[in-house]
């Protein structure tokens, strides 16, 4: 572990040159395409959200939905059979039209909207992340003016700005602008009946849940945070015979039986703050590795990480409307109270409320899109902690990786199952509404 904090915390420099240097696997142009701008920028993205303290996985899917639409909306104005989202998101209006008669480029506009945009979603990153998003509007911005008139070159940033200005204005009042305190309220009220959450951090900070108002956030896609939700969690008791001490057993037998192939998947799916891109990040790291893959358009490109941007956010809008619904505790607290209280989770208990598994919700809703983009039994490598020093996992589909992310945590143990195949039927619910949007003209 202690390896893993330095090689974060030393990481960022080298992420951008990496960032900066031609895509891997593709030939570099006189200057960069639109395509090459979008999955660069977003390259330093989820370097950024590693490396931003403030970025917990509902924070950095706010991030993630916001920079989508941004790029997304740069992109239908280039052409190409895209559909604006405004009028279809949840409070978006019209976004600014590129005014007549001045010419534009297109990767002129994507570079200056995701710089203006990335910029302020990551204005409270540290002294190296400021750096790293300085350089990357320097030398890339070079790059994307090559052989550009000057009066294009001014019109396109001032266009690709107007539209980033427009969407953060947009961002402003949806409830996840300003995070205090890194998320965990300075006093709150924690319920006393036995089944209720119960701090299992021994952090000061952390004796209170993490943003327990995320659920009121105003949504994208779904009408509001609460459209899928889910019944109320099997009865608690501490009866031995009872079904809720069964799913403690299971988790608790799970640690004892765990086989090397089951670690190794907890492992992968762990994802945690500041030790990777967050479970949001994993799922756009997904998206892009087949994006690269099958070389797609910047339209498509644009257009899957609109639609997985905004499912992720939906998602974990609806999981902690759902999670502070029920406030259960965590299976650590109950292993410890009923069976052994020396007891131990392979992976770390986050701080906030069990039911329903954020894994299993945000990990659906990204399935249900992916699919949607790209087929039933579409198979894929996934090779985002390669630099981790984890080997990459194959899959026979999109569906088959939600699933395992979503036990992966039971693994770890975090999540009782029932969490896993609830928040699994919520993730489904939400990522419909995100893959009904009409995105194409």
């Amino acid at each position: 572990m202690d390896q893993a904090r330095r090689k974060v915390t030393f990481g960022l420099a080298s992420a951008l040159a990496a960032c900066v240097m031609p895509v891997p696997g593709r030939a570099q142009a006189v200057r960069p395409t639109p395509d090459q701008v979008l999955q660069t920028w977003y390259r330093l993205v989820l370097e950024l959200v590693r490396h931003t303290a403030t970025y917990t996985p509902p924070v950095a899917s706010r991030a993630f939905a916001y920079l989508g639409v941004t790029a997304f909306e740069v992109v239908v104005q280039g052409g190409g059979g895209l559909q604006t989202l405004s009028g279809q998101l949840n409070g978006l209006g019209p976004v600014p039209a590129r005014p007549a008669g001045a010419d534009y480029d297109d990767a002129a506009v994507l570079h200056a909207a995701l710089a203006h945009a990335v910029q302020s979603l990551f204005g409270n990153t540290g002294p190296t992340g400021q750096r790293a998003m300085s350089a990357m509007d320097t030398k890339f911005g070079a790059d994307v003016a090559v052989g550009l008139a000057p009066e294009i070159l001014a019109a396109s940033r001032l266009q690709g700005e107007a539209v980033a200005t427009h969407i953060l204005a947009w961002a402003a009042d949806d409830g996840g602008a300003v995070i205090e305190n890194m998320g965990f309220p300075m006093s709150y009220e924690k319920a006393t009946d036995p089944e209720k959450w119960v701090p299992t951090s021994v952090i000061v900070q952390q004796q209170a849940p993490l943003l327990p108002g995320w659920g009121q956030n105003r949504t994208f896609a779904m009408p509001n945070g609460a459209t899928c939700g889910l019944p109320a969690p099997i009865a608690y008791s501490e009866d031995p015979a009872s079904e809720f001490y069964r799913q403690a057993k299971e988790v608790f037998d799970a640690k004892v039986n765990l086989t090397k192939e089951q670690r190794a998947v907890a492992r992968f799916w762990s994802d945690d703050p500041m030790l990777s891109p967050t479970p949001p990040g994993h799922w756009i790291s997904i998206a892009m590795q087949v994006l690269e893959r099958d070389a797609a358009t910047v339209e498509k490109r644009a257009e899957v990480l609109a639609l997985m941007g905004i499912t992720l956010a939906d998602a974990f809008i609806g999981c902690w409307n759902t999670k502070f619904e029920y406030d259960l505790l965590r299976p650590v607290t109950y292993i410890r109270r009923t069976m052994d209280p020396k007891w131990e989770s392979i992976l770390t208990t986050p701080p906030f409320p069990e039911y329903p598994s954020g894994h299993s919700t945000q990990s659906a809703a990204a399935a249900v899109v992916l699919t949607a983009m790209f087929g039933e039994n579409f198979a894929f490598e996934d090779a985002t902690h390669v630099d981790d020093g984890l080997p990459p996992r194959l899959f026979a589909s999109f569906e088959a990786a939600a699933n395992e992310a979503g036990i992966s945590r039971l693994y770890g143990g975090i999540h009782f199952r029932e969490a896993i195949e609830r928040g699994l039927d919520q993730g489904r619910c939400i990522g419909a509404f995100a893959s009904q949007l009409n995105t194409r003209v």
